[in-house]
């Protein structure tokens, strides 16, 4: 539908386009889904850029990361230019000690006259020195602080780019780092596993109730899934109605333990209009599972979790399903039966 879309109104297919459109789409951003539909046909890549920088902060990533870049560049010549200068400064006073030195050990150097001078000549050398330093340095702690200021900033821009802003969940882009860096190291990937979950029928809380009730159903589950799971857990919502979480070091008799404990709680979580007293019904979620060790890439793990994810959709949802490798055999049989 996405393809189709960008096709029919003459948008260009880069993987930001493709973002947008799905996300206008699915509509799970009102706002969005309203300024898509007002581009019209044939919008050009600049206002689509510029809905991408609204809505999508890790759009302008480029101009943010070259910004902080060229301020941090500004902050490093400034500090080398001041250490020159200190350095010069330095060289020099070390100039008149030698000199003076050679001053006072000569044996012409032997009034009281003469060695009062030097000692008031060295004083003020080393008073304007010390003065000079005190100058540098608090010009570089600035400077330390102006560059910390921008990792901050920047760690913010991070936070904001990978927060899906409907649910407060890392989005896609933070899952797929996270679930990229699984397999660094085979010994630790060993102890992995990834849940997938999808809200069962959630196409009809849209349809029958409108997409606010869509968009309240997605933080329903968002917070019981916080709230069950430790706050060290990574779960993200993935797209759409789906979400994922990453666990780490366990085992896959307590990550089946961990899966039943978030249908279960979303299940006998109440989803009703506080206003009017309507019930919108229960919420229910069908979840894969797949232990890191049933795979060799973050694709593999993915697409396995995704098979048991679907497999547990066809036998019913509302229910937690492991991957084996039979299941592979009746995939297709089985998607085409949830399609249908």
């Amino acid at each position: 539908m996405v393809l189709a879309t960008m096709r029919r109104r003459g948008i260009s297919g880069l993987p930001r386009n493709y973002e947008l459109v799905y996300e206008a789409l699915n509509a799970s951003n009102p706002r969005l889904t309203r300024d898509f539909e007002q581009l019209g046909r044939n919008p050009a890549q600049e206002d689509l850029d510029a809905l991408g920088k609204m809505h999508f902060p890790h759009h302008h990533r480029n101009g943010v990361v070259e910004g902080a870049h060229d301020k941090i560049s500004g902050e490093l010549e400034g500090m080398l230019r001041l250490l020159k200068q200190e350095q010069s400064s330095l060289e020099s006073y070390s100039k008149l000690l030698g000199e003076t030195y050679n001053r006072i050990s000569s044996k012409s150097a032997s009034s009281a006259d003469i060695l009062s001078s030097v000692i008031g000549v060295l004083s003020n050398a080393t008073g304007d020195t010390m003065e000079k330093g005190k100058i540098v340095v608090e010009h570089m702690v600035e400077r330390a602080r102006e560059m910390e200021q921008v990792k901050l900033e920047l760690d913010e821009y991070k936070r904001i780019a990978n927060t899906d802003p409907l649910t407060r969940l890392s989005n896609r882009r933070a899952f797929d780092e996270v679930l990229s860096g699984i397999y660094n190291n085979p010994r630790e990937a060993m102890y992995y596993a990834l849940i997938v979950a999808d809200i069962d029928f959630f196409k009809k809380f849209n349809d029958t109730y409108g997409h606010p009730v869509g968009d309240r159903v997605l933080g329903v589950v968002a917070a019981v899934m916080k709230s069950t799971l430790r706050k060290d857990v990574f779960v993200s919502r993935t797209g759409g109605e789906e979400f994922a979480v990453v666990l780490k070091g366990t085992s896959l008799e307590t990550t089946l333990e961990i899966a039943e404990r978030i249908r279960r709680a979303v299940e006998m979580t109440p989803l009703k209009n506080q206003k009017t007293g309507v019930d919108y019904g229960p919420i229910t979620l069908s979840l894969g599972i797949c232990m890191a060790s049933d795979a060799q890439s973050a694709e593999e793990l993915y697409n396995k979790a995704d098979v048991a994810l679907y497999t547990a959709k066809n036998f019913g949802r509302n229910r937690v399903q492991v991957y084996n490798p039979d299941l592979n055999q009746d995939f297709e049989k089985n998607w085409a039966i949830y399609k249908a």
